[in-house]
């Protein structure tokens, strides 16, 4: 017996196999949200010093190489390098207790969280759609939306490095067709790149400001072309509401400037999650209460 058979005759063990799985990406995810955003500054500084190359005043380039595996990763107080005993995912900082092991400082709580997170949304995905290639498709789409979101809500980016891929493999799988047709998929790419663009223009045209990032036309290109352009109302009303209320609420309980600008892309990126699990629960739902179906 296969490996899939068996996790299809097995439908605890394919559960707990998603969440460990998703424990261990949690980890990794953590790894990308802190240094991807240094990677991109290092690489525009490195475009700059090449483009004053024959200026006088251009600065030298002193900066170590920094990937996604290279330095190993060490905690940020003291230099102590994280050895693989104190590198698993949620436990390893429950039996640190939550302080760097070198010097005792205290670790972010947030990365457990992520790691946990993670994995129980691994878990959810894997139990809706079951052994099958939407599954392995839902758990990258998830994975990814995570990396957006925690790099959005630290920097207010939303790497091209991952929106990018993401647009192509959503197009990619309208060929099985997994989630949508070619037809669909292409229509929704563009609506959903146009249809922010055009609110981003207009909102300029009329404050002088610019009121959102091209990364979050980018990111709801993405859902149009994973799911259609028939997702895309519902992603806009359900990001857009969750994200005026969450704003309002940090305006009026927690003083929050409103000069401050407020990351889109996590609300985007939870509403494009709903679509994936629950997309066309929601469009019948409002088909049935307008009585168009």
């Amino acid at each position: 017996m296969d490996f899939v058979a068996y996790l299809q005759q097995s439908p605890r063990v394919f559960l707990i196999f998603s969440g460990l799985l998703g424990l261990v990406v949690g980890s990794f995810l953590n790894v990308v949200a802190h240094r991807l955003p240094a990677m991109m500054e290092r690489a525009w500084r490195r475009e700059c010093r090449e483009w004053l190359a024959d200026e006088e005043d251009a600065p030298p380039d002193e900066e170590a190489p920094l990937t996604l595996s290279h330095p190993p990763s060490r905690c940020p107080h003291c230099g102590h390098r994280i050895t693989a005993k104190e590198n698993i995912p949620v436990l390893s900082w429950l039996l640190l207790r939550g302080r760097c092991a070198g010097c005792g400082q205290a670790i972010s709580p947030r990365y457990p969280l992520v790691e946990a997170m993670t994995a129980l949304l691994s878990v959810a995905v894997a139990w809706h759609f079951g052994v099958t290639w939407q599954t392995a498709a839902g758990l990258g789409f998830t994975w990814a939306l995570i990396a957006l979101t925690l790099i959005d809500f630290d920097v207010q980016l939303l790497p091209d490095s991952i929106t990018q891929p993401l647009l192509w493999a959503g197009l990619l799988l309208t060929l099985a067709p997994l989630f949508a047709t070619p037809r669909d998929a292409i229509l929704g790419a563009v609506a959903g790149y146009l249809s922010l663009w055009s609110v981003f223009q207009a909102f300029k045209l009329l404050t002088g400001k610019e009121g959102m990032g091209y990364g979050d036309f980018k990111l709801l290109a993405v859902f149009g072309a994973w799911f259609g352009w028939q997702y895309l109302p519902q992603v806009l009303i359900v990001s857009s509401i969750v994200g005026a209320a969450v704003g309002i609420g940090l305006i009026l309980f927690r003083g929050r400037d409103r000069s401050i600008p407020i990351p889109f892309g996590p609300y985007l990126a939870a509403a494009g999650w709903i679509a994936l699990m629950w997309g066309d629960a929601i469009n019948n739902a409002y088909l049935r209460w307008a009585g168009l179906a």
